[in-house]
């Protein structure tokens, strides 16, 4: 199998101790392609680097709304800059909103989060979004910059989103999450959303697997939850790699592979 993590933060100090091993992991588990989201303008250049050093990374670049404190407004002009300065770039991201944490401003993270999708539309990248419990919010938000595609990270949302989200061109990234018993809002989503509108993710090394509780998640991991699909959607996994792969391909105009 040939599969994408289409949203890993590799860069984060929980690799440091083993980064090539972790890398070496995927591989072996099939998975051969990252796409590492930035999270702050301090970690741009962290990303940058792993980007030159390892083959198949993909780099996207954004303020995270849960970063709120560690952006200043001038951050935003800088993502413009970097953006114009690394062509190399599959993305906008990670960006969008949260409305669980309540001590985050609402109009700010609003502010920054549609700044960042004009910013992507006006250089036809596609996005990587952070939603929770904004969801709605965040699809507004897209409905304001029509056109733009890329994939909305951890859904959590219902069918009926889903469905919104794919009607806008829209994948969604589908990760740990999954593996649980007790998720069958998102199990429901996963069976009866469009098969063109899934990508597999880990978000490691935070959101663990069912029975990996309590450690640290690695991009290798893709492999489970690419065989949760599977089994939810009654198909082989090598079968839902390739589709969940060209999805990934598509969404973020990724180099054609073997998926192809």
């Amino acid at each position: 199998m040939h599969l994408i993590d289409t949203h890993v933060h590799l860069d984060l100090d929980a690799f440091d101790p083993d980064r090539p091993a972790v890398l070496d992991r995927a591989r072996a588990a099939g998975v051969h392609e990252l796409v590492l989201p930035g999270v702050t303008r301090a970690r741009w250049p962290d990303i940058d680097v792993l980007h030159r050093e390892h083959e198949g990374l993909h780099v996207a670049y954004g303020l995270h709304p849960i970063f709120l404190c560690d952006h200043a407004d001038e951050d935003l002009d800088a993502l413009e800059t970097w953006l114009d300065t690394h062509p190399e770039t599959v993305a906008v991201g990670e960006i969008g909103l949260d409305g669980f944490r309540k001590d985050l401003d609402w109009e700010r993270q609003w502010r920054y989060y549609t700044r960042q999708l004009a910013i992507a539309r006006e250089r036809d990248l596609p996005v990587i979004i952070h939603s929770r419990r904004a969801l709605d919010e965040v699809l507004k938000g897209l409905r304001q910059h029509p056109g733009l595609t890329g994939i909305l990270h951890a859904f959590i949302g219902s069918p009926q989103q889903a469905r919104q989200a794919a009607d806008m061109g829209l994948c969604l990234g589908i990760g740990g999450p999954v593996t649980y018993e007790r998720a069958k809002k998102l199990h429901r989503v996963v069976r009866e959303a469009p098969l063109e509108a899934l990508v597999v993710e880990t978000d490691a090394p935070d959101q663990p697997l069912a029975g990996h509780q309590g450690e640290r998640n690695e991009p290798a991991m893709t492999a489970e939850v690419n065989r949760q699909l599977a089994n939810l959607r009654d198909m082989d996994p090598a079968d839902m790699a390739i589709i969940t792969s060209q999805n990934a391909r598509r969404a973020l105009r990724l180099p054609t592979g073997p998926d192809a």
